[in-house]
């Protein structure tokens, strides 16, 4: 028999998808995989429900709906003050991945360089290579995620098509401040690059920081591709409704791409995120104080346990030293150890690596209800003390 195609089936099966295949067969907490507890605000939920039964059930426009289009126009100039044209340079998607893989197809012709920033949400690289792309990789490491500018710097050559940004970061919860965001843009504008912007946690931010979208500085807004995503700001991970704001001239090859991918997305999901995204800011404020009480309960908690616990300004996710605990093991080993003894799954950093020293650190999900985080707590006490 004829193998498949030898880049995607190289990768197996995503690290999110093996522990919590592991969290059900053993029954654990599963602080693991980013998807909430809950099941969304009731009134955006309602709004899906109300359109599925009144609403037109048929093919909406690849594009995307018009009311959901202009609603993210909106949302770009009352966040950011970016003046978005909802009919060129807005497109909807079935959720982040789908964008991201449309962009990364669309934009990537055979042999061009891309710059990609570990640790990597996981379904990145594939993608880039999938397209034809040359990875260029540049690392962040724990404690700090400090920017090594010096590496970014020789990432870039004039071979570089795009860089791939994903802030805030998952896993490592990094926010890119705007002296980051400037060095990107220098090289970006000396080496005639695109960015593509994946920032699907832009309204799960602590603290107070500022979320800065790269597209917003000088020079940048013609260059930029930035992706949004209901599933986080929603809570609704499983509704898959993403979204694209672009210059046209960027756009047009991704719509290319992102006719023969999915084509469109359900109408009423979309009819339903559009009525969320005009909600008003009590609505956003709230979201990112309530996971703010969440992370830091977890922090917390983890910390008492003898965790050391990583600084964590955005995201869904915290990242742990265990080393303290004294576990004789790497992060993978420690991450299905705790899944199968004490009931509690976590993902091993290390998987957001292509290779390297990062083998201690364990990332824990905290969008969970209080209860969840409790009971974790509760397992991680009893199996550690004993």
């Amino acid at each position: 028999m004829k193998p498949g195609n030898a880049i995607l089936s190289s990768y197996g099966t995503t690290i999110f998808e093996i522990m919590s295949r592991l969290a059900q067969e053993h029954d654990a907490v599963n602080l693991g995989q980013g998807f909430p507890d809950g099941n969304g605000p009731p009134d955006v939920v309602a709004a899906a429900t109300d359109y599925l039964v009144h609403g037109s059930n048929q093919y909406p426009s690849m594009m995307g709906l018009p009311v959901l289009r202009e609603a993210v126009a909106r949302n770009n100039k009352r966040f950011y003050g970016m003046d978005v044209d909802w009919r060129t340079e807005v497109m909807v998607t079935s959720g982040a991945t789908e964008a991201l893989a449309a962009c990364l197809f669309g934009l990537i012709e055979q042999g061009d360089e891309v710059v990609l920033i570990e640790p990597l949400y996981d379904s990145y690289l594939p993608i880039v290579q999938r397209a034809g792309g040359v990875a260029r990789l540049v690392r962040l490491e724990p404690p700090d995620w400090a920017l090594p500018e010096d590496d970014l710097v020789n990432a870039f050559s004039d071979g570089t098509k795009l860089i791939l940004l994903n802030t805030p970061m998952n896993p490592c919860a990094k926010i890119f401040r705007r002296e980051e965001l400037e060095i990107i843009a220098g090289l970006m504008e000396k080496h005639d690059a695109f960015a593509v912007c994946d920032e699907v946690y832009e309204h799960l931010i602590f603290d107070g920081l500022p979320h800065v979208p790269l597209m917003v500085l000088p020079g940048m807004r013609e260059r930029c591709v930035r992706i949004g995503s209901a599933g986080k700001t929603f809570s609704l991970t499983g509704w898959k409704v993403g979204y694209i704001t672009a210059s046209p001239h960027l756009l047009m090859p991704i719509a290319r791409t992102h006719q023969f991918l999915t084509f469109t997305t359900p109408p009423n999901l979309q009819a339903a995120v559009a009525y969320g995204l005009d909600k008003n800011d009590s609505y956003f404020n709230n979201l990112s104080d309530n996971l703010q009480v969440l992370r830091d309960y977890l922090v917390g908690g983890l910390t008492e346990l003898g965790f050391e616990v990583l600084p964590c300004d955005g995201t869904y996710f915290i990242t742990t030293d265990f080393r303290p605990l004294g576990f004789n093991g790497n992060d993978v080993e420690f991450c299905r150890h705790i899944t199968t003894e004490a009931g509690v799954a976590a993902v091993p950093v290390s998987a957001f690596y292509q290779s390297g020293e990062v083998k201690h650190f364990a990332r824990f999900c905290f969008c969970k209800e209080e209860a969840s985080l409790t009971k974790a707590l509760d397992r991680l006490t009893a199996h550690f003390d004993s």
